[in-house]
């Protein structure tokens, strides 16, 4: 079977379920939000009797439907400042008429002085909030084309460019409510509002504010049957309090989303989450599939087993993805960022391994891509790793992120030249936060340094790598044999090659010069 082909060994539901994970972060809610609001849509789905394929889009509609928050980001943080902070904020308020506009008027301009925020709110009050119409018309194009990329019924798309219409026809666009809209944006509308009044007021908020829209944003319906057994369906949402196990648990009992991917269809997945990661910040498009692409190459260069470069690649696509915890406020701050502002960027490579904690699959991807800010002399972050704690991998992603980055504009900077980027990145190993072995690949991938050929550390050959790995971690010499299908001979010969390149009278000296190296990956075993 072809490379691309093969089973990927996860599904588009649970690369889904855990990019759900930021989304949440970006609308200001704990993680678990859209997955919790999903399980209450389904259950009012079942009630009400929406079955068959209609009933299988809701999860995708459910996963989806904030996805296009971060396209408009940068537009929410020019009217209304912390844009993580106005999303949180807007599940208080039923958006139409008097409540809604108030709630816009108060947000206008905030974090600006206040002759500033006066004639933010005189615009947004003359215009009739066009600048809010657009950035949701965009909202719902991007995300309806994300569906269509990843391959999903039309009936996700149809469903998410009516992600903004009410069941009274005051949303966007106008006029659109108690017909023709599907029955899948009434059934989330519901869950996504009650899911957080639950959480911050109980089985009786809940139940309020259903009541309380009911008619105006939610169904009439679909709002009846969660009231009429809230306190069943919430009680069951809580489970056994394992919110990750309930989560994945619950994708798992859904034939309808068990497909696996084939690794082809799991690398242009994570493409497209990359790619939307990056609108966050107009200055960031296409750089997480730039760190992407050159980490993988790097890795070649490096001679690093396939499979760390697949990691390695897919892990550069999706580093960046904890900054959707990140408001763009900060993001695009032009100036120095305040000890709080900093802190919450340092945050983000934690959501990031968090946020790619589940699966297994995404679990390896989301280890090596949490280091993509770690620094050779422990200054780095989240973990503050150092030294050989930080594994080759590692080494290679914080050179390729730290390089494509200088590439390009920051709201601090402008971009730098070619020239000068690999002359700050050496300036980096110089100064001991970058490995030199990582920045000669990632420069010589960039096409930018000297070409060399894959090897490793001292000259290794991938094979020897490989060799080197494994008797680092108690192989004997026919065990390496086995392992990778070559004669006891060969494999003695490359480990005689391996002691005399890197100096090594024994395997303990070997396996020392392994973990010096960094290429012992703990997440490997």
């Amino acid at each position: 079977m072809a490379e691309g082909k093969r089973d990927s060994g996860i599904t588009l539901a649970e690369v889904l379920a855990a990019f759900s994970l930021a989304t949440d972060l970006g609308l200001g809610q704990p993680m678990e939000h859209l997955l919790r609001a999903w399980r209450i849509a389904a259950r009012l789905a079942d009630r009400l009797g929406v079955a068959g394929e209609q009933r299988d889009a809701l999860f995708y509609v459910a996963m989806l439907s904030w996805v296009g928050c971060v396209a408009d980001a940068p537009e929410v943080a020019a009217s209304f400042g912390d844009d993580i902070a106005f999303r949180a904020e807007s599940y208080d308020v039923d958006l139409a008429g008097l409540p809604g506009a108030g709630f816009f008027v108060r947000h206008a301009g905030a974090g600006k002085a206040p002759p500033r925020r006066v004639r933010a709110a005189a615009s947004l009050v003359l215009t009739g909030g066009r600048r809010v119409v657009r950035g949701i018309q965009s909202h719902c194009l991007t995300t309806a084309t994300l569906a269509e990329r990843l391959g999903l019924a039309d009936e996700v798309g149809a469903a998410l460019r009516q992600f903004f219409t009410r069941w009274d026809g005051r949303g966007i666009p106008g006029g659109a409510g108690n017909t023709g809209v599907s029955p899948l944006v009434h059934l989330f509308h519901v869950a996504d509002v009650v899911e957080v009044h639950y959480r911050h007021g109980g089985v009786d908020a809940a139940v309020d504010v259903a009541r309380a829209r009911r008619g105006g944003q939610f169904a009439p319906a679909v709002a009846d049957a969660f009231c009429a057994d809230a306190g069943r369906l919430l009680a069951e949402l809580d489970g056994d309090g394992d919110a990750d196990g309930d989560a994945l648990r619950a994708i798992a009992a859904e034939p309808a989303l068990g497909r696996r991917l084939s690794e082809r269809e799991l690398d242009s997945a994570l493409e497209g989450l990359a790619d939307f990661t990056d609108l966050r910040s107009g200055r960031r498009a296409g750089h997480s599939r730039g760190v992407g692409e050159l980490a993988g190459q790097a890795a070649r260069v490096m001679g690093l087993p396939a499979g760390n470069v697949t990691v390695l690649h897919r892990a550069g696509l999706v580093h960046d993805i904890g900054l959707h915890g990140v408001p763009v406020t900060i993001l695009d701050k032009p100036g120095p960022l305040t000890v709080t502002e900093w802190e919450r960027i340092r945050l983000s490579a934690y959501y990031t391994e968090r946020v790619l904690a589940r699966p297994a699959v995404l679990g390896r991807i989301g280890a090596v891509a949490a280091l993509a800010h770690e620094r050779a002399d422990g200054s780095g972050y989240h973990r503050g790793l150092g030294g050989a704690a930080v594994p080759m991998t590692g080494r290679i992603l914080a050179a390729a992120c730290a390089y494509r980055a200088m590439l390009e504009p920051r709201a601090h900077r402008p971009a730098h030249p070619a020239k000068a980027a690999t002359s700050l990145l050496r300036g980096e190993v110089r100064d001991g936060r970058l490995d030199a072995d990582a920045v000669d690949a990632v420069l010589s991938a960039a096409g930018v340094g000297e070409r060399r050929r894959p090897t490793g550390p001292a000259g290794l050959t991938p094979r020897e790598v490989e060799v080197l790995v494994l008797i680092a971690r108690g192989a004997a010499t026919g065990d390496v044999a086995t392992q990778l299908g070559i004669s006891r001979k060969t494999a003695g010969t490359h480990i005689e090659r391996i002691y005399t390149k890197t100096g090594a009278s024994s395997r303990a000296t070997a396996t020392l010069f392994a973990l010096r190296n960094g290429l012992l990956d703990p997440l490997d075993l």
